[in-house]
């Protein structure tokens, strides 16, 4: 009977129910006292509150689910699983922004998802030299730099995201992983070390499936709204034309989260992704982690150096010394108007640009725009 169940048993019940979000969640409980009621009252009632013939109002399926939510208990009692619904105080306060988000999450590990500073880094799972060494150097940077804690999100995927995860590792940065299964296990299996080591050293691994939930396709694009609202921005590293990575960056600017890209030659194909947000202007070119502080405002430990003299950098090439010799007389610019004004190709000019921030000589601002430090 649905009144010896806890209140627990209601809870997981209610987020399983097939297009469950926190904005739905509240529509139905603003008509309805409390989620055992839901699954407690007659089916003609429940629809008559509702204003809804729906599937899930229906006995046989609610009672299906509190089986499922009953079996799910025991799971997480047996392996310490903490279960974080949207009205605890501890949930993710950057998720309960987010419109879709999930209405319940199960975590392992005692990683602190309200952190000060929480940043998603993404990208391709066949991730080159280039965009591990990006990756190392942002974390170990944002580490030393960052006033506060600072949480690395990831998908805990091949690639990027691996190579996100364990640099925080390396650095002693606490991550998070968003997996697109129930934690009765690790996807993929060869990153089951990685995830021991992240719930060890201080961070969690994170879902909204359930232990009895198969895993599918849909499951990882699903999985990117949550790696996208747990953070403040996130970073794409590495993309191709097309890609998840992607898709992360778009849900994050829906969240009017700031996104990030890390450029790359033309040439480069896991470049092209990063490259086309930054040029339609759905990024912010990424170099360093200085960038991005500055970009978000936060408090560093490092002050800045000011007053740089430009002759400390006599290496510069004629066109670099135009891009100076301009930003100077005009302040600061955005990519298009640099280009049209030096009648220099887009793709020849952020080569240019990317070596000029660099050695500290520009720096990026939000919205593809680039000024001279002084």
């Amino acid at each position: 009977m649905t009144h010896a169940h806890p209140d627990i048993v209601f809870r997981m019940a209610f987020a399983g129910i097939r297009g469950m979000g926190y904005e739905l969640a509240q529509r139905i409980l603003d008509v309805i006292p409390s989620e055992k009621d839901f699954f407690s009252m007659p089916e003609r009632e429940l629809k008559a509150l509702t204003g809804s013939r729906s599937k899930v109002h229906e006995r046989k399926y609610r009672d299906e689910m509190l089986r499922k939510a009953e079996k799910e208990l025991q799971f997480v009692q047996e392996k310490n699983i903490k279960v974080v619904y949207y009205t605890d105080d501890d949930y993710p306060r950057r998720l309960a922004n987010a419109s879709d988000a999930p209405i319940l999450l199960y975590t392992i590990g005692q990683c602190n998802l309200n952190a000060k500073h929480v940043i998603s880094v993404v990208g391709t799972r066949r991730s080159t030299h280039y965009g591990a060494q990006f990756c190392d150097r942002l974390v170990s940077d944002l580490s030393t730099m960052l006033a506060g804690e600072v949480i690395i999100v990831s998908g805990l995927a091949y690639g990027t995201d691996i190579n996100a995860h364990r640099a925080a590792l390396k650095y002693n940065v606490p991550t998070v992983g968003v997996q697109a299964c129930g934690l009765n296990k690790i996807y993929p299996a060869e990153h089951r070390n990685d995830a021991a080591h992240i719930v060890q050293t201080g961070g969690a691994i994170v879902s909204d499936y359930t232990s009895q939930d198969e895993i599918h396709r849909g499951n990882f694009l699903a999985r990117n709204r949550i790696i996208a609202a747990l953070s403040d921005c996130t970073v794409v590293v590495e993309s191709a034309d097309k890609g998840g990575s992607l898709v992360t960056a778009n849900i994050a600017a829906s969240y009017s989260r700031d996104v990030f890209a890390l450029p790359g030659r033309v040439t480069d194909e896991f470049s092209k992704g990063c490259n086309r947000l930054i040029l339609n202007n759905q990024a912010a070119a990424i170099t360093c982690a200085e960038d991005l502080i500055r970009a978000m405002r936060w408090e560093s430990k490092e002050i800045p150096v000011q007053g740089k003299e430009l002759e400390l950098f006599p290496q510069l090439t004629a066109e670099q010394q135009s891009i100076v010799d301009f930003l100077r007389k005009q302040g600061d610019l955005h990519i298009n108007d640099l280009a049209s004004s030096l009648n220099v190709p887009i793709y020849r000019l952020m080569a240019s640009l990317v070596e000029l921030d660099t050695k500290g000589i520009i720096s990026t601002l939000p919205g593809c725009r680039y000024t001279l430090n002084r």
